[in-house]
């Protein structure tokens, strides 16, 4: 098996395919004409988005992300270089800052921010 893709269920989808472009650097990969979906170019899997009301449709029940509750127990990484500038990015296109560059015991150097609906953005630098 490959992982695919990766789901976030968000209020709106424009303004999170927006939002990724302006903070992380993430292209389009694909919009649906409904604005009800989209995919973004992070590699060979891609990070996707659909409403909560599409997925609200499929018959299971999911507690949605939210940016003043507790984040879920969920992240979405993105490996960079130079963690501290891409911190700075985020936060200045409005992702919420949660942990400021550090460097694990390992020598990685991790960052969080949370994304407009809530859900918590790994930045680090790649392992190995």
């Amino acid at each position: 098996m490959n992982l695919g893709y990766v789901i976030l269920y968000v209020q709106d989808v424009e303004r999170s395919v927006a939002f990724y472009e302006r903070a992380f650097g993430l292209a389009r990969r694909f919009v649906h004409e409904s604005k009800q979906y989209a995919e973004m170019e992070t590699g060979a899997t891609a990070l996707a988005f659909v409403t909560e009301s599409v997925a609200g449709s499929h018959g299971f029940s999911f507690r949605v992300s939210r940016p003043t509750e507790p984040a879920p127990a969920v992240e979405v990484a993105f490996t960079t270089p130079d963690v501290p500038a891409a911190f700075e990015v985020a936060v200045a296109a409005g992702a919420q800052g949660v942990s400021a560059p550090a460097t694990k015991p390992w020598g990685q150097t991790v960052a969080y921010v949370r994304d407009l609906d809530g859900f918590l953005v790994e930045l680090c630098t790649p392992m190995g």
